[in-house]
């Protein structure tokens, strides 16, 4: 990248942020001098760019939004938030914005992250689709947070609609905030994504004694309103449930919309290669919205990565002692959830003595999780401590695990998978003992 680049990143969250600040301060050691390179950020929302991972942290009251906003990139970043993309004309290599304006680019970078799933739920959309009914939110930005914030006091009956990661954080968080709260999930178990079934009935047991009411194998038909607002949720057994607060929380799709306008190649996500480049030579994709060899990840820590090599590549820098034959090949990802066990604050509990509050509660998953024919399973459960671990072994190598309960600390369980590193000679149950890293 010469000194006289133009870099333009689409989308101001986690993953364009951490490029752009990237891009103008370095690399880390040997990273090429940035010096007068020019970066323009289009972020959509208006909020300076923050940490998602930590939404439900300030649903739940525990953090004011403030807390979770990120390093702010530096003036040598032209950041222009509250506007949005509309098009990408390659040929003169310049981004349209709703505003009027255009901006030109040697290199553009794809960040759009993604958008939420609207279950097809009777009475979500009128016909001509427009905006959802009040009391009905998606969980992905600050603006989100702040409408459930507010529309979330002592009492007020809330359904979550989804049972997995987000729909577990969303629960719990509106439960913290004194909410009566329903998580309905349609899978088996919660979470079925990343935990079996052993340990998504002990995830269900902790959310039931924080107050939350779980129902699994439940699919939500459809939603009553009146006067546009939402009154009630019913279920495919006709069972109806009174809700004055729905969150959406069934997944998310990458936002592949301006590159397939573009006419760039897209399958799940934005396909892009070991460079993270598209199959146009001057575009890149990163984030959530950017599909590498099949996968798409939708994780902060595989953005993250995919901005730090991503960093590398326009700035010509080497990613260390020994530079890797390609910039990004991957990510062992990680999922790691805490369950708090801090009570809503005072002016936001409901009436009457405060009910005791379970204990902390983590949880962490990586890697395969189901056994192969000839894999070794080694699993310990203590049901009175809410506790479960279970590791998969092939070989010498660790190849997936599940840990619950207040574990403190992932350990040395989870830095040997995502090193890809073989086990010690102890005996396979030494890893999940104390002595083993927990």
């Amino acid at each position: 990248m010469t000194s006289s680049t133009r870099v333009v990143v689409i989308g101001g969250g986690m993953a364009g942020a951490r490029l752009a600040r990237q891009l103008t301060a370095g690399t880390g050691p040997g990273a090429a001098a940035p010096a007068s390179v020019g970066v323009t950020v289009i972020g959509e929302e208006p909020d300076a760019p923050y940490n998602r991972v930590l939404l439900a942290e300030v649903l739940a009251g525990r953090y004011a939004p403030e807390v979770i906003a990120l390093p702010a990139p530096g003036e040598a970043v032209d950041w222009r938030g509250g506007v949005r993309a509309v098009r990408i004309d390659r040929a003169a290599r310049r981004v349209w914005c709703d505003d009027g304006a255009y901006v030109p680019y040697d290199a553009l970078v794809l960040a759009t992250g993604a958008n939420p799933v609207l279950p097809p739920l009777r009475g979500l959309l009128s016909p001509g689709g427009g905006d959802l009914p009040d009391g009905v939110h998606p969980f992905r930005t600050l603006d989100d947070c702040r409408a459930l914030a507010a529309a979330a006091r002592p009492g007020t009956p809330a359904v979550v609609i989804g049972g997995g990661l987000l729909g577990v954080s969303a629960a719990r968080a509106l439960a913290g905030r004194g909410a009566r709260v329903v998580l309905a999930h349609q899978g088996e178990h919660l979470m079925e994504r990343h935990l079996d079934p052993d340990a998504g009935a002990l995830l269900a047991a902790h959310l039931t004694a924080l107050g939350i009411e779980v129902h699994t194998q439940c699919r939500v038909r459809g939603l009553e309103t009146a006067d546009g607002a939402a009154r009630a949720v019913e279920f495919a057994d006709g069972y109806r449930l009174d809700a004055d607060v729905v969150v959406l929380a069934c997944g998310v799709r990458p936002r592949t919309g301006l590159a397939h306008a573009a006419g760039l190649d897209v399958g799940r996500g934005i396909r892009v290669d070991d460079s993270l480049r598209t199959d146009d030579p001057h575009i890149y994709a990163i984030g959530d919205c950017a599909e590498h060899h099949g996968t798409v990840y939708g994780l902060a820590g595989a953005a993250q990565e995919q901005a730090d090599a991503l960093a590398r590549v326009l700035t010509g820098a080497p990613a260390g002692p020994v530079p890797d034959p390609a910039p990004y090949t991957g990510t062992r990802a990680l999922t790691r959830l805490t369950l708090t066990a801090h009570p809503a604050p005072a002016h936001l509990a409901p009436a009457g003595p405060a009910p005791a509050v379970p204990a902390s509660f983590d949880l962490a998953a990586f890697g395969e999780t189901v056994p192969l024919p000839g894999d070794d399973v080694v699993r310990l459960s203590d049901a009175t401590r809410s506790a479960y671990r279970k590791v998969v072994v092939r070989g010498d190598r660790l190849v997936g695990g599940i840990l619950l309960g207040d574990l403190g600390t992932v350990g040395a369980l989870a830095r040997t998978w995502e090193g890809d590193e073989p086990l010690p000679t102890a005996p396979l149950l030494h890893l999940l003992t104390t002595d083993g890293g927990f």
